[in-house]
């Protein structure tokens, strides 16, 4: 008797300690972020050339942004912004480091921060603290030395992050690419991450939390792809159209395979239904690689195509699926949800908001979401930018002009209602002040040596 009931008690104990853990058990986090990839270029937002299926699903299963934003028309800043959830206004870090210098500008860009400090917090340092374990697979470009590469902003594994920007080598082995050992001859380097990133998955142990940060360099320049599937998008052109790129689209598909191998991957270790997966962009696509249809311009623009990317949250049977949000966000919101599905307070205020509510509760927050560029690029001059609603108001720093645009009406923005409405400038103008000021956001000057050129 006394037996049974010491074994019964020992079973009660095992199923309360069992019960516990499940209760406490943090959830994982993928995300997926991809390089100068704008919405236009997926068919779930309704590109009718290239091929997404695995991505798609997440739009399908999981829920998908219309008005998702990058932080920053160019890539390290909403990568400094997606590790900690600030502005890169607030951090200095407000153009791809290392920058390029334009000959006999009219400004002066100002004196911007070419890294991002150990001194800043992390998302993966807030995670490491609740007993994550962080991996980082991929693209970092946060700084030049390696004192700021991942190793030393919170993750425990770096596996291609450095001061790259780019694959300079191509995308084929062999890839001469720090952190990341060579590749035999002729590899794909998007299935090379992929393939990091499984193993990482498939050797660890399924009872303490991660978060695997995977920054894959696809679909960044030089546009390259397998033979055979650029072979298979040239076949499926008819009339000529450049919208439609063969090798880019191949690139792509590349890609969608390997976010289909690691979900797949996650099913297998029966960890899905514990791993939030994000799908998100650092800006938007490259003009010279494919257009941003119907947005106007492209990665390095102060307009639409520079910063609206994909966004989509897919949690297996805790997040509804197939629900389309109309709710303007951007990369800052990312590391808030993170850290509140994780159930994680930052030790102080972050500039992004959790996604979480809007999700579970339809929540709108009302808020003007902001750029600030005080750089050139792709013949674009500097400038800041506010939206709120469906109101965008753009600044630009060479003769203080200013162009607004109602995105409800006109996407494209191709009627600029400033001389129209005063009194909505006038508004907005206000807030991009403010905002600027509490920010210390760093101001272009003008250039005492600027020459003027003979038209």
């Amino acid at each position: 008797m006394k037996t049974l009931v010491f074994c019964s008690f020992s079973l009660l104990l095992l199923f309360f300690s069992f019960t516990q853990k499940s209760e406490v058990q943090k959830p994982n986090f993928v995300v997926f972020f991809i390089d100068d990839m704008g919405s236009a270029d997926l068919s779930c937002y309704g590109n009718t050339f290239n091929q997404t299926p695995n991505i798609d699903k997440l739009a399908q299963k999981g829920v998908k942004f219309t008005n998702a934003y990058s932080a920053c028309t160019v890539c390290s800043p909403s990568r400094a912004a997606l590790m900690t959830g600030k502005y890169p206004a607030k951090l200095h870090i407000t153009d791809w480091i290392a920058g390029h210098e334009k000959s006999n500008p009219k400004l002066l860009i100002p004196d911007w921060q070419k890294f991002l400090p150990q001194s800043e917090k992390t998302i993966a340092e807030y995670l490491k603290e609740n007993g994550y374990k962080n991996w980082h697979v991929g693209k970092w470009h946060l700084g030049e030395a390696e004192e700021f590469y991942p190793l030393n902003q919170g993750f425990d594994v770096n596996i291609g992050g450095s001061n790259w920007g780019h694959p300079k080598k191509g995308f084929f082995a062999p890839y001469q690419m720090p952190n990341l050992t060579e590749g035999e001859k002729g590899e794909y380097l998007t299935d090379r991450l992929t393939n990091e990133a499984i193993k990482l998955i498939e050797n660890h142990n399924a009872n303490e939390p991660f978060f695997l940060n995977l920054a894959h360099y696809a679909v960044h320049s030089p546009v390259q792809a397998k033979s055979e599937k650029v072979e298979k998008y040239k076949k499926l052109i008819g009339i000529p159209d450049k919208q439609k790129n063969p090798t880019y689209a191949a690139m792509i598909e590349s890609l969608d395979e390997g976010v289909g191998r690691v979900i797949a991957v996650l099913e297998q270790k029966k960890i899905l239904e514990n791993t939030v997966i994000i799908f998100a962009s650092d800006n938007g696509t490259l003009m010279q690689t494919a257009t941003s249809l119907p947005f106007r311009k492209g990665k390095g623009w102060c307009y639409e195509g520079g910063t609206r990317t994909p966004l989509m949250i897919y949690w297996k049977n805790k997040i509804e699926g197939g629900k389309v949000i109309d709710e303007p966000t951007i990369t800052m919101d990312l590391p808030a949800t993170i850290l509140d599905l994780a159930e994680i307070k930052p030790s102080e205020k972050l500039d992004g908001k959790s996604l979480k509510p809007v999700i579970l509760t339809n929540k709108k927050y009302e808020r003007p979401l902001f750029w600030h560029y005080p750089h050139y690029h792709e013949g674009d001059a500097p400038y800041s930018a506010v939206r709120l609603g469906d109101w965008k108001l753009i600044e630009f720093f060479e003769g203080n002009s200013l162009e607004l645009y109602n995105l409800k009406d006109d996407i494209a923005e191709s009627k600029n209602l400033a001389t129209n409405q005063p009194q909505k400038v006038k508004e907005l103008k206000q807030i991009l002040d403010k905002w600027r000021k509490t920010t210390n956001a760093q101001i272009p000057t003008l250039n005492p040596n600027y020459v003027v050129k003979n038209k």
